[in-house]
């Protein structure tokens, strides 16, 4: 057998040794379903305790037990889809801080939930153990309220902050004379 048909020989056995659990993994997309009470303010928590990537330094594997915390809006992810969805990331190379902001991304833009924080609570390797959390808050018309009177504060704040250090340059120059 030359080369050539021995290559193509382990692509066929390769694609027909793809195990039923891979081809779901594959194939897997992140499915909703309407939220049977809307407008009820309510948490989902979902914990994912086999979560795995790879280093994209050393190639290493990565474990973690990934939290979901969401109050829905008008649809809810769906359990099995989002166990798939996690196990796709078991051979990506992909950093805790990136796989975890992703998953948020990725699951924002299957339900469009009223709140959303995911945590990556990372399996120590190297000593080191690693925490991320990320959270999304849909701004609704009250929130928008809230978050521009939140940074008018923390303006108005700056500037008497900037005040109260030039009054300390100018006491401190007066000492000084």
């Amino acid at each position: 057998m030359n080369p050539l048909e021995l290559l193509d020989s382990r692509d066929t056995a390769t694609q027909e040794s793809t195990k039923y659990g891979e081809r779901e993994i594959l194939d897997g997309q992140l499915i909703t379903f309407p939220n049977p009470r809307p407008g009820r303010h309510y948490t989902i928590q979902i914990t994912l305790p086999e979560y795995t990537c790879k280093c994209p330094f050393s190639g290493y594997p990565d474990f973690a037990t990934i939290y979901v915390s969401y109050v829905p809006d008008q649809r809810v992810v769906e359990l099995k889809a989002i166990k798939l969805y996690i196990n796709s990331y078991r051979d990506r190379y992909i950093s805790h801080e990136e796989a975890v902001n992703k998953i948020l991304d990725d699951l924002v833009a299957a339900c469009d939930p009223l709140e959303m924080t995911i945590k990556g609570d990372f399996t120590p390797r190297g000593n080191v153990h690693t925490v991320i959390e990320v959270t999304h808050r849909k701004l609704t018309e009250t929130g928008m309220e809230e978050a521009i009177e939140a940074v008018s504060k923390r303006s108005a704040g700056d500037s008497s902050l900037d005040s109260k250090k030039s009054d300390k340059k100018k006491a401190k120059g007066k000492k000084n004379q």
